[in-house]
């Protein structure tokens, strides 16, 4: 009876490796919010580090997480780097291009839990009196990550962070 349990086991297991070698080898989620207010307030939000703790929906899990900022206060080369604990992790964001009122894009540096870049972009779009913003991440899969993803997806996982930030953002825009 044992030997049936343990080889149940090492098919399931073997089955969940093999189906997770067919996962993507990349990833993107995406959402969007409409806002009331001109593009210039919520890309002002976006493209200075120094007011992402007004919206980013990992901003005060961790209260004591460690941060710093370095190069310019914004745009290009401005950078914020962060060490927190186990909600956070620890990692680093740098602008790599900015258009003012239209695009920012951020290349994302995950150092804890697990390490990895990902690629974040930020489009504004004129909408209305409002504007579009759209907010987009998108990254390289390993093979641990595939394993991961068989139980959940990358947007089930940050989906609902990326829809709590942009309600934050709309909020602070639109004061």
């Amino acid at each position: 009876m044992l030997k049936k349990i343990l080889l149940t086991l090492v098919i399931v297991i073997v089955a969940i490796l093999i189906f997770a070698a067919t996962k993507p080898d990349t990833y993107r989620v995406e959402r969007s919010i409409s806002i009331s207010a001109p593009p210039e307030k919520p890309f002002a939000l976006i493209d200075d580090f120094h007011h992402w703790d007004l919206w980013s929906p990992w901003a005060h899990l961790d209260p004591n997480v460690k941060v710093t900022y370095s190069g310019p206060s914004s745009g290009k080369g401005a950078v914020y780097a962060w060490e927190g604990n186990s909600k956070v992790g620890a990692g680093r964001m740098e602008i790599l291009d900015d258009a003012p009122s239209s695009h920012v894009n951020i290349k994302l540096d995950f150092f804890k839990p697990m390490q990895g870049t990902s690629m974040t972009d930020f489009q504004l779009t004129p909408e209305g009196n409002g504007t579009r913003v759209t907010w987009v991440m998108s990254g390289d899969m390993n093979y641990v990550s595939k394993v991961m993803c068989v139980f959940s997806s990358m947007d089930k996982m940050i989906g609902k962070d990326f829809e709590k930030g942009l309600q934050k953002m709309k909020t602070q825009a639109e004061k």
